[in-house]
C-alpha cells in the first residue's frame, strides 16, 4: 500500500511522518485490501483551539473509496480518532460484504430444498475485434 502524507501549513518531521505511517499501517492489519493512503495534515492557527489541526484520510479501496475527518487541539490525537473512524468503516463494509455472500449462498441452498431450478445468468460474450 501507498501511502501519501501531505501537510498544510505545517512543516512534516520525521516524527509527524512515523506516527501517521504507523497509524494507517494499523488499518491496513484489519485485512481490507487498501490500495493506496491519502493523509492531509492541516494546521489553522485561526481556528479554535480545540480546532487547531485538522487530518482528512482518503483510503482507496475496491468499490467506494472510504473517507474520515477530524479536528483536535494536538496532532497526534487527531490522528488517532480519525484512525478509530477509519477501522469502524472498514470493519462495517467487511461485515456487510460477508452479509451479503451468506444471504446469497443461503437464497440458493434455500431453492435447492424447495425444488426450484437454479438459472444462472448466461456469461456476456466478448466483442471479436478482427476486421
Amino acid at each position: 500500500m501507498q501511502i501519501h502524507i501531505t501537510p498544510r501549513h505545517l512543516s512534516l518531521t520525521s516524527a509527524i511522518h512515523q506516527a501517521a505511517a504507523s497509524q494507517i499501517s494499523l488499518v491496513e492489519n484489519l485485512g481490507a485490501e487498501i490500495l493506496g493512503a491519502h493523509v492531509v495534515l492541516l494546521h489553522d492557527e485561526a481556528a479554535k483551539p480545540s480546532d487547531r489541526y485538522t487530518v482528512k484520510v482518503h483510503l482507496a479501496v475496491r468499490g467506494p473509496d472510504i473517507h474520515a475527518e477530524h479536528n483536535a487541539e494536538d496532532l497526534y490525537i487527531a490522528l488517532e480518532k480519525v484512525v478509530d473512524k477509519l477501522a469502524r468503516q472498514l470493519r462495517k463494509r467487511k461485515t456487510a460484504l460477508k452479509d451479503k455472500r451468506r444471504s446469497v449462498a443461503q437464497r440458493a441452498t434455500e431453492r435447492e430444498k424447495n425444488g426450484e431450478t437454479v438459472v444462472k445468468a448466461p456469461k456476456k460474450a466478448s466483442k471479436s475485434k478482427a476486421k
